[in-house]
């Protein structure tokens, strides 16, 4: 049985150990249970590329947007209609005991319910909201605020000056303010060093885009500190990864290559994208895609009787997008 509470983001481990027992699970032939939550994000939204496989670890095992807006229950279930047969050859006996209630528009303080703390680094429910976006900076040479009571909304490092903080501000990115900081980590990065940065305070959560915010935030450090910032080139503590660049396992991007190489540098041109009216959201590094339409024709969420694919080549936010529109249909789930 999993009774986790999950934060939405592709990288907090807690959904992939849910999949390896699933696919145990699956091998053995035992029935498999998970008590659902909601998403402490909501449902309305979700950004980044889809993992691809060849980035796969156990900060992402299957290709699931970074903020992928799924409660663990969905997830469990699409997971286990696509990624678990590949790996086990056949589906898990699955049972969703599922979160009533709980409707897609609901953030964790429109549920009500109290936040418990999920792991020593997400102390409140706003650290959740930062987290797809400012735990991309676990890939790199700046402290994501880990040894501060601030993990992961605040950002810093020894080289960075005054010009960091007005530079982001120029960006005018949605929903939220950057203001200068300077501060000393207990322990992880940096630890016991004078550090500055900025502190990321949300001041609209119906448009603040956490993933597109922080890589708008990468291509200001490689633009204002290209001498100073780097990738970390260790595995990150994840078992059996080699010693690829972090990033690479945390981005995952399919069909734009590595961002500690280049994907980065095409993502900048995206920051600025719109959304278009009534389309999905813009994310950048995205290639056509056909085994998500897919999967979202064979999800046990989606209506009995399936929308029509968003466009004859869908890319994998768009065709991500519609197996999020579907569970939509079947509110309050």
């Amino acid at each position: 049985m999993y009774d986790l509470q999950d934060i939405g983001a592709r990288f907090y481990t807690y959904v992939w150990t849910m999949f390896d027992l699933m696919v145990t699970a699956a091998r053995t032939g035992v029935r498999f249970v998970v008590a659902d939550r909601p998403n402490p994000l909501g449902g309305l939204a979700s950004e980044g590329p889809l993992l691809d496989p060849a980035w796969a670890s156990f900060v992402g095992r299957a290709a699931v947007p970074v903020r992928h807006g799924l409660t663990c229950g969905e997830l469990a279930r699409h997971l286990n209609a696509s990624a678990v047969p590949q790996v086990a050859g056949g589906a898990a006996d699955l049972t969703v005991l599922e979160a009533v209630g709980w409707r897609r528009g609901m953030d964790a303080g429109a549920t009500g319910l109290p936040w418990v703390a999920p792991s020593p680094n997400i102390p409140t429910s706003t650290t959740a909201t930062f987290y797809p976006g400012t735990c991309l900076f676990e890939g790199t040479n700046l402290s994501e605020g880990r040894g501060t009571t601030q993990p992961f909304e605040i950002v810093g490092a020894p080289y960075i000056d005054a010009r960091f903080a007005p530079s982001l501000a120029e960006l005018a990115l949605p929903g939220v303010h950057f203001r200068d900081l300077r501060y000393v980590p207990t322990f992880h990065k940096h630890a016991g060093r004078p550090l500055r940065g900025v502190q990321l305070h949300i001041t609209d959560r119906e448009v603040f885009a956490p993933v597109r915010t922080a890589v708008a935030m990468l291509a200001t450090l490689r633009r204002l500190y290209p001498g100073d910032f780097d990738w970390r080139t260790s595995d990150g503590g994840v078992e059996g990864t080699g010693h690829r660049h972090f990033i690479d396992l945390l981005w995952g991007p399919t069909g734009c290559g590595a961002p500690s190489t280049r994907a980065k540098t095409r993502c900048r041109s995206a920051i600025h994208r719109r959304r278009p009216a009534g389309g999905p959201a813009t994310t950048c590094c995205s290639t056509p895609e056909t085994s998500w339409a897919a999967a979202a024709t064979r999800c046990p969420l989606s209506s009995p009787t399936p929308r029509p694919a968003p466009s004859p080549t869908p890319t994998p936010r768009a065709t991500f997008d519609a197996v999020r529109d579907l569970r939509m249909e079947g509110q309050p789930h």
